[in-house]
């Protein structure tokens, strides 16, 4: 198998802290989303990463590359329940919306639209406090596909916490605890590169947008 793939992006990183926790076996191959190659927009039907190639079939969307990873590669990570399953599938798209609210509080122009998306993200965190359990993980016990999905997502909290010293998770303690038990998780620190705390500064950087300032004049 092989996983075309951007650095930073937080849907890859899903499907390879997936990968890893099978033990699969695969190959990574990085591409430049600002520019990319002619052959990855050929197999990619929304020029969008990651995607699976297993042989001449392309898989694409990271849920779907996850299930199918956990399909192939038993025992499943997934709930034997049907229910307790679905519902599963169910706060995975809501950790995917909760990714796309986090890129625009890091990439917020100005401080009005920063704190709106602060907002909406601490929102979806209080949603998430409800219906957590005792942990460690979301269904308890087990650690599963959910669990996955959301390793990216507080990983990046993790470091825009150090930045900008906030604090997502006062008064949420079962998503804090969830938060310290994903980013301790072994595959969420091998599921990146080596420099990925770099890298996403330098991204923020390159925004020039709020959280950018923000850093900066913590720093200087």
């Amino acid at each position: 198998m092989e996983l075309i793939s951007f650095r930073l992006c937080p849907f890859v990183q899903r499907s390879v802290i997936t990968l890893q926790e099978k033990g699969a076996e695969f190959d990574i191959t990085y591409i430049d989303l600002a520019d990319p190659p002619s052959w990855f927009l050929a197999i990619s039907p929304f020029g969008k990463v990651p995607v699976l190639r297993v042989g001449d079939s392309v898989v694409f969307e990271s849920a779907v590359i996850n299930e199918y990873v956990d399909e192939v590669t038993p025992p499943s990570l997934h709930p034997s329940d049907p229910l307790i399953r679905a519902v599963n599938r169910a706060w995975i798209e809501f950790g995917s919306d909760l990714i796309f609210k986090q890129y625009g509080l890091y990439t917020a122009a100005d401080e009005e639209t920063f704190e709106a998306k602060r907002h909406e993200v601490l929102t979806g965190l209080r949603q998430l406090e409800d219906v957590l359990g005792e942990g460690p993980w979301f269904n308890g016990a087990d650690f599963a596909l959910v669990d996955t999905a959301y390793a990216p997502l507080f990983q990046r909290f993790e470091l825009l916490e150090q930045w900008h010293a906030m604090d997502f998770f006062e008064g949420l303690p079962k998503v804090a605890a969830w938060h310290r038990a994903l980013v301790e998780r072994p595959t969420t620190t091998t599921s990146v590169a080596e420099d990925f705390a770099d890298d996403f500064r330098n991204y923020i950087a390159k925004t020039e947008g709020y959280a950018a300032r923000l850093y900066a004049g913590r720093t200087a």
